[in-house]
């Protein structure tokens, strides 16, 4: 070998070596506040842990599927150090994970489940109990409007790991502790237009509705838009999921009775910091529920709630 080559091909293996180790942080969307709080937390438990690298990336929408997929084969083809994702779909990100296991990339999950036949490939899941959360929205709802008449429930991509857990769960207490009719279930595709365009139909053809359930942030920011644009605002109680800056006031000025806010940086935080204690050999809980709060007028400006609203 040449000696300029030799220089060359130390430089090289110095500046891997020089290199630290990356975490690929990879969500359901980069285009959401949820997300974004999301990464302020596993931003900061990767500073806070040195040592590491972190990358943080999303598709362009929730339902964009096949490029989620497409971003988790990268991150294994470039070898991470492990990767903490937000699977969007339960079954199409399996293939994926199943790469990931193969070449010793550890994985945790963090908000949405993936299917049973990808449980071996990945080492910790952190969410909020969606199945809880929704129990809980649904538990407002009826303390609201009590047990009889019409609800609609406004959801975003249907199939996703937390829908199922969260939906779910709303229906499951609505149908045990009441005789509410759910006039339809909608999906926004986690779009906020496109809620927006649903409930103001919902709203329109059910001039008798009581309830509405809005169960992410962009859905239920364009339930809450619908409600305001229509003058329908406390005259359907509406429950909204998540905690950014619009359904924070929307609560506040009395458009929607309550918002069930997840945890989203801790989510991100406790996602570093586990997958961290992974790559490091230690032992990690199998399964950590990052909680929710139910916001009302009554404590959006106590602690509990400016805890978790972003």
């Amino acid at each position: 070998m040449s000696l300029g080559l030799l220089a060359t091909a130390l430089a090289l293996s110095t500046g891997a070596a020089l290199a630290a180790p990356e975490i690929a942080v990879i969500v359901k969307t980069t285009n959401s506040n949820y997300w974004q709080n999301v990464q302020k937390g596993a931003a900061a438990s990767a500073a806070d842990a040195k040592g590491y690298s972190m990358t943080f990336q999303g598709p362009a929408s929730e339902s964009a599927i096949a490029d989620q997929v497409s971003m988790v084969e990268n991150a294994v083809t470039r070898k991470v150090a492990g990767i903490v994702l937000a699977a969007s779909d339960p079954d199409a990100l399996v293939p994926a994970l199943k790469k990931a296991w193969e070449a010793k990339i550890p994985v945790v999950l963090i908000d949405s489940m993936v299917s049973d036949s990808g449980k071996k490939y990945y080492q910790s899941f952190l969410s909020t109990d969606n199945e809880a959360a929704g129990e809980a929205s649904a538990k407002a709802l009826i303390g609201k409007i009590g047990t009889t008449g019409k609800i609609a429930v406004m959801s975003y991509v249907a199939g996703a790991g937390s829908e199922t857990g969260r939906v779910g769960g709303f229906k499951k207490y609505i149908a045990k502790n009441s005789q509410l009719q759910i006039v339809g279930t909608y999906y926004s595709q986690s779009q906020m237009a496109t809620a927006l365009n649903q409930t103001t139909d919902v709203l329109a053809s059910n001039p008798d509705l009581k309830g509405i359930f809005g169960a992410n942030e962009p859905t239920a920011v364009g339930m809450g838009r619908a409600l305001a644009q229509s003058g329908k605002s406390g005259k359907v109680v509406g429950v909204g999921f998540d905690g950014n800056e619009d359904l924070k006031n929307f609560v506040k000025d009395g458009t929607l009775y309550a918002t069930a806010v997840q945890g989203s940086y801790s989510m991100g935080a406790l996602g570093v910091k586990t997958l961290i204690s992974v790559i490091e050999g230690k032992k990690v809980a199998p399964f950590v529920n990052t909680g929710v709060v139910l916001v009302t007028k009554a404590n959006v400006d106590l602690p509990e709630a400016k805890n978790v609203l972003y």
